[in-house]
């Protein structure tokens, strides 16, 4: 089937479901809710002022026409299927959904463009597009479609979503992880995330996902901490690192290891790291960092998450730009994209992080 009639056929899906009302992650007389779901309060007049110049920032960046329709920015990783994903996910974690509430269609543009650049195979990639690694993209990618599948239920996504995972599941690596390529070969901490975060919304969606392959990356994640409680990039060895540690401990949750020593080594380890204000700029993979930081301590209880989450939001609107962007070493709708995520935890929108 093509690409046309298989977009084709999912709008169709997702207008009958928005048409009776399935498929919004909240009440249709409800759009925005925070006051309903924001927990505690943390989400200020301020940050959600900073979070609605963000979205509106990804809205004014993102292509809504020609073959480039859902893309991002006009250069550099524009044609990017993970900055498309994350931002997807950024609209859908203000409470809209495909064709309904404020960021709806740029929500199903996202769709249209992952779906146009999943390949033969289920790889979704675009060949030859700028990336730090193509699996980075297939990750985030397929978390986002995996999200919509729960929403929506479309068989034509189902399809999408399963050849997705299947194509994760087929190269995993003797270790139980994921490298930047589609191989069966070396595997980093940081990729195996993404994998493993994608298989879990999968999951949660319906999609079968081997226990063993989970199993395996339990164990590959487990074998990468450090005697200090963070983690190392590969198995081989090296020093713990905020960034790389935070995302160990959501991959372990995504594989359904909430607590245990090992958890809590490494929650004792982020919370000695936490990076400050001044450590903003300094550190290429902030924004990386802190997407996972704010999913550890946001599954670990109030008193740790109330204690990043004030200093998280504190950091972020006030280094957000004039426009409404955040920078980053990646792009500007990358960076804007993780921030919007961040700050949008407390209204508990997102299946996959929902508590």
């Amino acid at each position: 089937m093509s690409h046309y009639s298989r977009r084709t056929l999912l709008k169709s899906a997702l207008a009958a479901a928005g048409s009776c009302g399935v498929g919004s992650l909240l009440p249709a007389q409800e759009w925005r809710g925070t006051s309903r779901r924001n927990s505690r309060g943390l989400i200020t007049r301020e940050v959600q002022s900073s979070i609605d110049q963000g979205l509106q920032y990804l809205v004014q960046r993102q292509t809504m026409n020609g073959s480039q329709r859902g893309a991002f920015g006009t250069d550099g990783y524009r044609a990017n299927t993970a900055v498309v994903g994350l931002a997807g996910l950024a609209f859908m974690a203000a409470g809209s959904s495909p064709n309904r509430g404020p960021y709806g269609a740029n929500i199903s543009a996202c769709l249209d463009y992952l779906l146009a650049n999943t390949q033969s195979g289920g790889f979704v990639a675009l060949p030859n597009a700028r990336t730090h690694g193509p699996m980075y993209g297939h990750g985030f990618a397929t978390l986002f479609l995996a999200e919509v599948y729960g929403m929506t239920s479309a068989p034509e996504l189902r399809d999408t979503v399963r050849a997705a995972v299947k194509l994760i599941v087929d190269t995993q690596n003797a270790d139980g992880g994921w490298r930047y390529q589609p191989v069966r070969s070396e595997a980093d901490i940081s990729v195996t995330v993404c994998q493993m975060m994608a298989l879990r919304a999968a999951r949660n969606a319906g999609i079968f996902v081997p226990n063993e392959t989970v199993d395996r990356c339990i164990d590959y994640v487990t074998r990468s901490q450090n005697a200090d409680g963070g983690f190392s990039y590969m198995l081989s060895g090296g020093p713990s690192a905020f960034p790389r540690s935070a995302a160990g401990v959501v991959a372990l949750y995504s594989a359904g290891m909430y607590e245990g020593e090992v958890i809590e080594r490494a929650l004792k380890y982020l919370d000695d790291n936490l990076p400050q204000e001044s450590t903003f700029r300094g550190n290429n993979h902030f924004f990386y960092g802190q997407y996972y930081a704010a999913q550890a301590f946001w599954h670990v209880g109030t008193q740790r998450w109330d204690r990043y989450y004030r200093m998280i939001r504190e950091v972020l609107t006030e280094r957000q730009t004039a426009q409404g962007f955040w920078t980053d070493f990646i792009c500007p709708e990358y960076g804007t994209a993780m921030a919007c995520i961040v700050l949008q935890l407390p209204n508990n929108y997102l299946p996959i992080f929902q508590k």
